[in-house]
């Protein structure tokens, strides 16, 4: 499978960081918000890690979820009960910075030097870096190899809706494919075509999502027609009535991620994962959403400095490992892996492109996700997508 190597000299390079903390050190807690499930066990681990490496700092690990962070921190942060470091994705970036909610990277040429360009490209704002990236996730077509063969996986829609409808002819109650119809996180993907990207082709173009653009007009006049092979209304084929779907047996493809490799190895399925069929006219798998978990520096720290340290700790090589073995989630540096599931999420990582981090990112999600459902239950493409641009750009 693919390798990724993190040359030896950046290993080294990382831990002159700073000297070992000693007893005349004032004693330091850093508190740091992180999500349940997997990343609140890292923290702690990398903690006490960090600590024995530092004694006078402790890590103080605070439940608040990646997708509330950006949104609390403009609350907790001005009023004195925030904290030192918050886990968040990275497009929300473009609001937390035109919020003055955190700090820019304080050693943005040694973190870019380790990390993996496109998280690079995923902090930085306006010229300058921002956070530490963690984590780079994308999502890809799971197949269960009970109901499919790896041979008979399409390698284009068209094909996945003839599978599709033969599958289901002659398994009812079953499905050929399952997806969240109203996550714009996948929705995305119909837009896609002929090189069509949210808010332009480097994801910063304010005045126009070109989300309702000819070629994603197109693409989810098709992803509509999916409602053939796939007959349930928008409000209940949701995220999890489509994991459960493909775990207990009942749908042969799903599109998801890799935080879903552990999960569907402990309900037995024989499942493999390998590139995003590719859409009508295209010959290559489409851009799917490429996401960094960051960890961002709050600017209201009175210990930044000791904040931007352990931030850096998180994404040495030893840390960047452990969040791997925890979590399961794909490092943003290069790193040897050795994972045979992970090989349709590399693969496919190679075609996605970093969630734009615009202010205007922060309408996205909801804006998209309605106009999804809506057109998924058979209301009109064209204006939907004009209006989810409207709420984005405002024209």
């Amino acid at each position: 499978m693919k390798k990724y190597l993190l040359p030896l000299m950046l290993v080294a390079a990382l831990f002159v960081v700073g000297a070992c903390g000693n007893g005349d050190d004032d004693q330091v807690t850093l508190t740091v918000w992180e999500s349940l499930a997997g990343p609140d066990e890292f923290i702690q681990e990398a903690g006490r890690r960090f600590t024995e490496i530092h004694p006078h700092i402790t890590i103080e690990f605070v439940n608040v979820e990646i997708g509330d962070a950006a949104n609390q921190i403009a609350l907790d942060g001005p009023a004195g009960v925030g904290p030192d470091l918050f886990g968040a994705p990275h497009d929300t970036l473009g609001n937390l910075v035109v919020g003055g909610h955190i700090l820019p990277t304080s050693n943005a040429n040694q973190v870019a030097g380790q990390v993996m360009e496109s998280a690079v490209l995923a902090t930085t704002f306006d010229g300058r870096m921002y956070g530490y990236p963690i984590a780079s996730e994308t999502y890809a077509l799971f197949y269960n190899r009970a109901l499919i063969t790896s041979a008979d996986v399409p390698r284009t829609f068209n094909d996945l809706v003839t599978f599709s409808l033969g599958f289901n002819a002659a398994n009812p109650g079953m499905n050929g494919f399952v997806l969240d119809v109203s996550s714009a996180y996948y929705t995305i993907i119909f837009t896609t075509a002929g090189g069509n990207r949210l808010f332009g082709p480097t994801g910063a173009d304010m005045t126009n999502s070109y989300i309702n653009s000819p070629a994603a007009v197109q693409g989810m006049y098709f992803f509509q027609s999916l409602r053939e092979i796939l007959d349930v209304p928008a409000g209940d084929m949701n995220t999890a009535f489509a994991d459960a779907a493909f775990a207990s047996g009942n749908a042969a493809m799903h599109l998801t991620g890799p935080w879903n490799i552990a999960p569907f190895r402990e309900a037995g399925l024989d499942f493999g994962v390998t590139t995003i069929p590719a859409m009508p006219g295209e010959a290559n798998p489409p851009a799917s959403f490429a996401g960094t978990r960051v960890m961002f520096v709050s600017a209201y720290s009175e210990n930044y400095e000791e904040a931007q340290m352990f931030a850096h700790f998180l994404i040495s090589a030893e840390m960047q490992q452990l969040r791997y073995d925890i979590t399961g989630a794909l490092p943003s540096m290069p790193l040897e892996l050795d994972d045979a599931h992970l090989n349709g999420i590399l693969a496919q990582l190679e075609y996605a492109f970093p969630m734009p981090s615009v202010p205007g990112m922060a309408a996205f999600w909801d804006a998209m996700g309605a106009a999804s459902s809506l057109i998924w239950d058979g209301q009109d493409v064209q204006s939907n997508l004009d209006l989810a641009n409207t709420a984005m750009v405002g024209n």
